[in-house]
């Protein structure tokens, strides 16, 4: 064994095993090393075998690279590779990350050329994080990230594809090719299945250009028409004509609602500001098609929130959520921001 002798190993595994107490950390610890004695047990091919370590050692590295920056938000910044430094959107590119920054985001980006060079310049190197990919045609990141050790390189796109998800708060998509609609996709996808929190979409197309527009129009015509999708799936993104308006759309998604946790049966929502009786009546009158019982009400922060401390001075209500529709669990948060604003 390379960095740790057999012995020193052992000890770790029988700290693990003996330690008291039933906390969380704990239990998966023991969960993690059993299951890695599992895929012993179950004979598995050596392709499986290289999967599973790689992709353990890639999700472990990165989320130590993330961890001291847990409590900032963050916006990941998709779009084409192959953007010129004189193009317009690479200049939007600029503008946008360097706004986000001023209201005190940090940006992920791809770490290559055009458009994700361009986040990174307008943001800097400090506020930044590459989250590159290797690939057949080697896709170096660019100057300005390379030497920072917020740069991270994954050898698969499900692995590089989670953090820049699960990292973000919000996601802002530039003209791309198929890589930049996998991940519009993506995001999509976990926005309407309830598997990623509630967080906004921004489409960045120039004025008097109709990119995200046409896109738009295919979902409707051919999606929602076709009763594919339902229409407030349309709510989960929203497509913007410049960069101080990408930022505004992002700043107003959580001028009221701050964040939201799933705790059992119960949807927390964590609020910037306390709303009065009758704003919440009103969220009772609009959205009952969320609730599975009772109403939405005031509460304070449930023992399961005492993990996340930075949350727990804010204001909150609960709802019994159906989890039918995170759709429409996204229009309340933005009915709770208008109410929040005409306070």
């Amino acid at each position: 064994m390379s960095a740790n002798t057999l012995e020193d190993v052992l000890d770790e595994v029988s700290e693990i095993y003996t330690a008291s107490g039933d906390d969380l950390a704990t239990r998966l610890y023991r969960e993690i090393l059993l299951n890695s004695l599992k895929f012993k047990r179950s004979d598995l091919d050596t392709l499986d075998l290289k999967i599973v370590s790689r992709a353990m050692a890639e999700i472990r590295y990165a989320a130590r690279v993330f961890k001291p920056y847990r409590n900032i938000r963050k916006a990941s910044i998709f779009g084409s590779a192959r953007t010129p430094e004189q193009d317009p959107y690479y200049v939007m590119a600029v503008k946008f990350a360097k706004e986000l920054v001023a209201h005190e985001f940090m940006v992920i980006t791809g770490a290559a050329h055009g458009i994700m060079k361009a986040g990174i310049v307008g943001a800097g190197a400090d506020k930044s994080f590459g989250v590159n990919i290797l690939l057949p045609l080697e896709q170096g990141a660019n100057e300005v990230i390379i030497d920072d050790p917020k740069l991270i390189t994954f050898r698969y796109f499900f692995t590089r594809k989670l953090f820049f998800l699960m990292e973000a708060h919000a996601v802002a998509l530039f003209p791309g090719g198929f890589g930049t609609h996998d991940e519009g996709f993506e995001t999509l996808t976990l926005l309407q299945s309830g598997k990623a929190p509630p967080m906004p979409l921004v489409l960045m197309e120039l004025p008097h250009e109709n990119y995200w527009e046409s896109w738009d129009e295919f979902v409707r015509e051919q999606m929602l028409n076709r009763g594919l999708i339902a229409a407030e799936d349309l709510s989960l993104y929203k497509i913007v004509h410049s960069a101080q308006d990408g930022v505004e759309w992002i700043r107003h998604f959580y001028s009221t609602y701050h964040s939201s946790r799933q705790v059992g049966n119960d949807l927390i929502i964590r609020l910037e500001r306390e709303l009065t009786d009758n704003q919440i009546d009103e969220l009772n009158e609009c959205f009952p098609d969320l609730l599975s019982s009772g109403k939405i009400r005031r509460t304070a922060p449930l023992p399961a929130e005492q993990n996340e401390p930075h949350s727990l001075a804010k204001p909150r209500i609960v709802l019994a959520y159906n989890k039918k529709s995170p759709g429409r669990r996204t229009e309340m948060i933005l009915h709770i921001n208008k109410l929040g604003a005409s306070k």
